[in-house]
């Protein structure tokens, strides 16, 4: 079902919209060929934009924007430019009575579970877990009070430099994900070259395979 309203999604395209860009041989309807478990499209629209959009487990991406014919490619840019989400510092929070040494967070404090995190200390070897929707907490028998944390949602592979821990801390972080525009692809310049039944789309992550399914989106 999600797959299904996937593609619906890609396919609504206002006729007024598409009124002549000049003709491309890129232009048309595409799903990706990808394996059971993934689902997604590519809209080439002869106005000179696109639309994107993919489903793959928990992971959940889209975009929009121009495209332009290079030589034998056609490369999409993805306009508005989207702002990446963020991994911000913020008030340590109590849950359930008590503060966490990690705890990762929306903005309005809804808890994250599943964020990979490094805790460095004065001595002895790291400790690399990851959180649940109530933090992470030192175990009662391990003294050693937290210096730096390093934290990664490995999704969308949201990042920030490490966070180093005063005095004040008090040996606890709180680490807000500020989502922007999360989930929106930044092509800048990606390029798709034609094959026998799509095309093949070449993205820093991995190529993707996209087939044909309509030529004309109307």
């Amino acid at each position: 079902m999600r797959i299904l309203l996937l593609t619906a999604a890609l396919i609504v395209a206002p006729a007024s919209a598409l009124a002549a860009a000049g003709d491309s041989p890129f232009v048309g309807e595409y799903g990706l060929a990808e394996g059971p478990d993934v689902g997604g499209g590519l809209l080439i629209r002869n106005d000179g934009r696109f639309l994107y959009m993919l489903a793959a487990g928990a992971l959940d991406e889209r975009a929009e924007g121009r495209w332009e014919i290079h030589g034998d490619r056609v490369c999409l840019t993805t306009d508005p430019k989207p702002v990446p989400p963020t991994l911000e510092k913020g008030t340590p929070m109590a849950v359930e009575g008590s503060i966490p040494t990690v705890l990762v967070t929306w903005p309005n404090g809804r808890g994250i579970p599943g964020v990979d995190f490094t805790i460095g200390f004065d001595s002895g070897d790291p400790i690399e877990d990851y959180t649940q929707t109530d933090g992470w907490t030192m175990p009662d028998e391990d003294k050693r009070i937290p210096r730096w944390i390093e934290v990664r949602e490995p999704i969308y592979d949201i990042t920030a430099p490490r966070f180093e821990l005063t005095d004040a801390d008090g040996g606890k972080l709180r680490a807000i994900i500020v989502p922007n525009d999360i989930g929106v692809v930044d092509f800048d310049g990606a390029c798709a070259e034609k094959t026998q039944r799509g095309l093949t789309l070449h993205r820093t992550e991995g190529d993707m395979r996209f087939v044909r399914l309509r030529d004309d989106p109307e």
